[in-house]
């Protein structure tokens, strides 16, 4: 089974277990730790995860100025590269998708979460943070 789709496999294990009432933070971290103890025993040559050092960043509310110069500040600052960024404005409702590369990252994951957590607050929006391999394979299709 190529690691996608054993990926895949534990995160639709892990919420089908969980059920509709859970914390989506305690279930994505569950899924790392089980998949970074397995992924030593996996063979490196069948790996299709994109990257584990990439995180997908959805943020979505209502438009006012200010909220792609804020977000992209923290990625400045705390190192991570923009790999892709696409954003939208529809009827006064903002959305945006931005791809990071955290391999030189001087933050870790959860602390970014923290961070934009703060701003999604201060700025009146919402933010997601995943690392991009757990999104991909928790929206597949």
């Amino acid at each position: 089974m190529p690691n996608k789709d054993l990926l895949y496999k534990i995160s639709s294990d892990v919420f089908s277990e969980l059920g509709e009432d859970f914390d989506e933070t305690k279930a994505e971290s569950l899924i790392t730790r089980i998949y970074q103890t397995i992924q030593p025993f996996l063979s490196a040559a069948s790996s299709s995860i994109s990257s584990s050092n990439r995180v997908v960043i959805s943020v979505f509310g209502l438009d006012h100025s200010g909220i792609v110069a804020r977000i992209t500040e923290i990625l400045a600052s705390a190192n991570c590269s923009i790999v892709d960024i696409n954003q939208t404005v529809v009827n006064g409702k903002f959305a945006m998708i931005i791809i990071a590369n955290t391999t030189d990252a001087s933050e870790k994951i959860n602390r970014l979460k923290e961070i934009c957590g703060t701003l999604a607050k201060e700025l009146g929006v919402s933010i997601y943070i995943q690392r991009e391999d757990l999104f991909n394979a928790m929206h597949r299709i």
